[in-house]
């Protein structure tokens, strides 16, 4: 069965248009994004130091990143030295073939898949697939999105777009397909909805030989990785099947163990809204008799050295994926994460995905422009990235040599305008005297700006005019005289 994927997706103002004319949705989003956000506002404010520990791990991901490639030479001699075997992937493709020939090489049909946002990045269901190879996702919420053909929308909650009640129905038409069925009369009850799940994931964890994973963080002193969930499902993944593959982003790394006591007190509060994840997995290479005997980690670039060589830019991978930013954005509230036409949604997704992919096609150009600019973004992002000043460096980039020919002569003019005070003073002279002749609605390119703006009225004097009179009189500006 084939897996859904963002190829092809329109760009953001036309997926926008249709998510936000549908109410389920905007139920669904504003409810779950409320509930998760007012959980971490309680966390975070029992922490005195919140702001000293956002600094710091604003501090650890920028020095590693300004010394990536000895981290990454450390972490590959690292999980080596453990037992490990590293590979290297430049792009999507060669990650693909190196996972489906680690894959073919156990002579296994079958794998389980966890913390897989980075094999969604580089559709490695869809290759497996290809090569007679299932995978079956196994977060309960990935399981909702699989099992109904549909996409993910949300870090945390990739299924935040469906009610209990369209996720009673996926599993009660579709788990039989793909296994254990759905038990009789199921509802939508939540803990009957997850016992069904529970029930339909322990055979695949049971009988799986082989497991794909992502990973939270990778600490390069020891060569350990690490994934925080809260189901338990990775604990079964990661520890159960004999063969265990990671799918990693290099800015996914680390220095050392104090620097991942940082993000350890981070993610959770920003993620989950909670003080620690249930379920904290570590592994470090292959230990005899206990846990997978064979351990293969694929570093993934995929983009990301060309994002780490923008001054601005590179801040983006910084990103631990809480979905902070996700959950307080207006935008991605109202318009839902297949919206965003990535695996990469929200505000941080906006910013992220044209990096990696560029700014050519129709899909990244639109996305550093779905943002109000409001900023509350950077307000909650626990490494403090400035999501506004990348989208507003990305807006640049993809108008850059662009601009309509109005705008292009507009911008020329006011050029020329600005240059000496004595052209800004007949500027400013001609515009009050033909004020009465201004129109509320601008034509042509200006139009649509006008739809929704007044344009500003223009005083009966130029303000130097008006100062330049209070000065002869003698006026020292205060005194309530109304200015022109």
């Amino acid at each position: 069965m084939s897996s859904a994927t963002f190829v092809g997706m329109p760009a953001f103002p036309d997926a926008a248009r249709g998510a936000t004319a549908d109410a389920q949705l905007r139920h669904n989003l504003r409810k779950a994004t409320g509930t998760i956000r007012g959980k971490r506002g309680e966390v975070v404010e029992e922490l005195d130091d919140w702001s000293e520990l956002r600094e710091a791990g604003r501090a650890v991901k920028d020095r590693t990143l300004r010394h990536l490639d000895r981290y990454l030479e450390r972490l590959e001699e690292s999980v080596t030295a453990a037992g490990g075997t590293v590979h290297w992937a430049s792009d999507a493709e060669e990650a693909r073939a190196i996972v489906t020939r680690l894959v073919r090489a156990t002579g296994e049909r079958e794998v389980v898949k966890v913390k897989s946002m980075a094999t969604q990045e580089i559709e490695l269901n869809n290759a497996l697939e290809a090569e007679g190879i299932t995978a079956y996702e196994t977060d309960l919420a990935e399981l909702i999105v699989q099992l109904g053909e549909d996409l993910p929308s949300h870090f945390l909650v990739p299924a935040i777009h469906r009610n209990r009640a369209e996720i009673g129905r996926i599993f009660r038409e579709r788990m039989g397909e793909w296994g254990v069925p759905a038990p009789e009369g199921l509802g939508d009850d939540p803990r009957e909805l997850a016992e069904a799940a529970r029930r339909h994931l322990r055979q695949k964890f049971l009988e799986a030989k082989v497991a794909v994973s992502g990973a939270n963080f990778a600490v390069a002193d020891t060569g350990s990785l690490v994934v925080l969930e809260s189901e338990g499902n990775g604990r079964m993944c990661l520890t159960l099947p004999e063969t265990l593959i990671s799918v990693v982003g290099i800015e996914k790394l680390v220095p050392s163990w104090s620097d991942l006591e940082v993000f350890m007190q981070l993610l959770p509060r920003s993620s989950t809204g909670e003080r620690m994840n249930p379920y904290s997995t570590v592994w470090t290479g292959v230990t005899p008799g206990d846990g997978p005997q064979e351990f293969h980690l694929v570093l993934l670039d995929n983009g990301r050295t060309d994002t780490l060589a923008d001054e601005v830019g590179r801040q983006a991978l910084r990103c631990i994926r809480c979905s902070a930013c996700l959950n307080i954005c207006p935008v991605y509230e109202r318009t839902g994460g297949h919206a965003y036409g990535s695996v990469y949604p929200g505000p941080i997704g906006a910013i992220l995905t044209p990096q990696l992919q560029g700014v050519q096609g129709p899909v990244e150009k639109a996305l550093p422009f779905a943002s109000s600019l409001c900023g509350a973004c950077y307000d909650v992002c626990p490494v403090a990235i400035d999501i506004p000043e990348v989208l507003v460096h990305l807006r640049e980039k993809v108008v850059d040599g662009k601009r309509p020919g109005p705008e292009k002569a507009a911008m020329a003019a006011a050029e020329w305008v600005l240059e000496g005070p004595k052209r800004l003073n007949a500027a400013q002279r001609t515009a009050s005297a033909l004020r009465g002749a201004v129109p509320r609605r601008l034509p042509g390119p200006g139009a649509a700006w006008t739809d929704t703006r007044d344009v500003p009225d223009i005083p009966e004097r130029p303000f130097r005019d008006w100062w330049r009179e209070r000065s002869r009189s003698g006026r020292n500006g205060r005194g309530g005289e109304e200015r022109g």
